[in-house]
């Protein structure tokens, strides 16, 4: 794996270390590219903030072909990204994932950001609107605990969980829970500090877990 001091991007070297990495891959496992090449069978579809220093892939261990990927900034998962939906309709109809994970982490700049009042940062101040959204409506909560970095967290925590049923309330999830497809909705916060996932014991499996008013009529068998 490349590795370059803060500020340098040297893309000949990305370029090299890719070859190297193709070569190693290829003498362990020869007929590897042959069969990731063949399609890919992901069974969970990860829903990350855009930040670098989460690579999905890597923090959970997985190989190439093992997760099905979507990142933005703050993991933000509005009814109007179109990117988005675009992504979870192809996950859960043609590749049939069987898990969503939406990941957040701690430390997060977007949820720093949205905290903010004297940031103004243009398009992306619009996108973490979705975020100050969600402080607005947690504002009690989150203001029963101290400001700066407990805070912050908590709204890592309770962004992670809006945007989880955000998913479930869309008519591509119900719908497939309405054909008796598996998929399940979790929530999952990354540590900087030591690289462990916390997951937030959220599971959302059935339209039986979101309330009635989101529920669509294909879900409720009518």
């Amino acid at each position: 794996m490349a590795h370059f001091p803060s500020g340098e991007h040297d893309l000949d070297s990305v370029l090299a270390a890719n070859r190297a990495w193709a070569a190693r891959v290829s003498a362990e496992d020869p007929d590897f590219f042959h069969t990731l090449a063949g399609g890919q069978h992901p069974k969970i579809l990860w829903i990350g903030c855009s930040d670098s220093r989460v690579p999905p892939s890597e923090i959970c261990g997985l190989h190439p072909g093992e997760l099905f990927v979507h990142r933005n900034i703050a993991n933000v998962c509005p009814h109007s990204d179109t990117n988005l939906l675009a992504v979870v309709q192809y996950a859960v109809q043609e590749l049939k994932v069987e898990h969503i994970v939406v990941a957040g982490h701690y430390g997060c700049g977007g949820v720093n950001a949205a905290m903010d009042p004297h940031q103004h940062n243009g398009a992306i101040d619009d996108w973490l609107m979705h975020v100050r959204d969600v402080y607005h409506a947690h504002r009690k909560r989150l203001e029963a605990v101290p400001a700066g970095e407990p805070r912050a967290n908590l709204l890592v925590e309770v962004n992670v969980v809006k945007s989880a049923f955000n998913l479930a309330h869309t008519p591509i999830v119900q719908k497939a829970w309405a054909r008796g497809q598996k998929v399940a909705i979790h929530g999952w916060v990354y540590r900087l500090e030591d690289g462990i996932i916390k997951d937030l014991g959220l599971l959302i499996d059935g339209a039986h877990k979101i309330d009635a008013e989101y529920r669509m009529c294909a879900a409720r068998g009518e």
